[in-house]
Parts: C-alpha cells; structure tokens; sequence
C-alpha cells in the first residue's frame, strides 16, 4: 500500500472501524415492526434499502442478538415506517433497550396481516418476508411491499454522527 499525503495512518477492519465509518454516512431512519404472540415488536432501522421495483422489494438488517429478532425471525408481515424529522423521540425510543415501545406516547394501530402500524409517519408499508439471509452477526430481511400509504408530510428523519436530525437547507 502507499501512504497518500494528508492522509492518516489507515486502521485495520474491526467492528469499531466499520461502526466510526458509518456514522459519517447519514442515513435515513425507520421503525420495523412485527406481531408476535407475545405482542408487536418493533425497531429503529438506518439500513433499509429499496431493492426492487418489480415486484416491490426492500431489505433491513437486523441483529440476530435484538430482542425483536426472535419474532422478525418467524413474521410472515412486517411494517416498514420511515419517519419524519419530529419523530426523533420515537425513534431513540425504538432505537432503546428495555424500552416499551408500544407504550403511551406511541401512537399506533392494528393494520393489515395484524401488523402495528405507527401513527403520523412520512410512509409505511406492510410487507410480506420472502426471504431471510445469514450476513455476520445480523440476517438481512428481504420482503415485498403488500400495500401502504406514503401520504405523510413533512421532512425526513436522519441518523449522522450518532444523534438524529433532519435536514437542513
């Protein structure tokens, strides 16, 4: 390897080189959620991607060591929420161990394929899981869009540098 002028002493790859690196990346910000029989569950995800447009597939990551997990792991639905920039607390509250999640003051209801829905979010889908992909210590979950409704207003929520916020002109 030659070193590049102005830059610094490269790291070698570990999680936390990979973790430090990402948080540059600003990402957009949703809430997955499922119904299990112990109730819904649910979680803030930054890795949602658009994978397809025909037919209608996205992708999350989620850990294998959440405690959502165990029900994504045998969901057949899932909802898929993007926020908008006023929902930072409901996002550190997904985002949170031990938190309730369903609790007051989430606004939520029952949806399609008994999914929860969140209230007052940008967009939501419900989809239906196709696919479940071993990648390290999380699986990737690919699922197609049943139906939804992106008619919410206002500005998106971003995660950059460890915090929340919105976008700026």
């Amino acid at each position: 390897m030659t070193a590049t002028p102005g830059l610094r002493t490269p790291r070698l790859a570990s999680p936390d080189l990979l973790r430090s690196t990402f948080r540059r990346h600003a990402a957009g910000v949703a809430v997955i959620t499922a119904r299990g029989a112990a109730g819904p569950v649910g979680f803030t995800a930054t890795s949602l991607t658009s994978v397809s447009a025909e037919p209608p597939l996205v992708s999350f990551g989620i850990g294998t060591s959440a405690s959502s997990w165990p029900t994504v792991a045998e969901a057949d639905h899932v909802g898929v929420h993007i926020l908008g920039e006023h929902q930072s607390e409901l996002a550190a509250t997904f985002a949170r161990s031990g938190a309730d999640r369903f609790g007051a003051p989430t606004a939520w209801r029952d949806g399609p394929e008994g999914v929860p829905v969140l209230d007052d979010v940008l967009a939501w889908l419900v989809c239906r899981v196709v696919g479940r992909i071993p990648a390290g210590d999380h699986r990737i979950v690919l699922a197609e869009v049943v139906l939804g409704d992106p008619s919410g207003s206002g500005r998106p929520l971003l995660y950059h540098q460890g915090r929340f916020g919105g976008l700026r002109d």
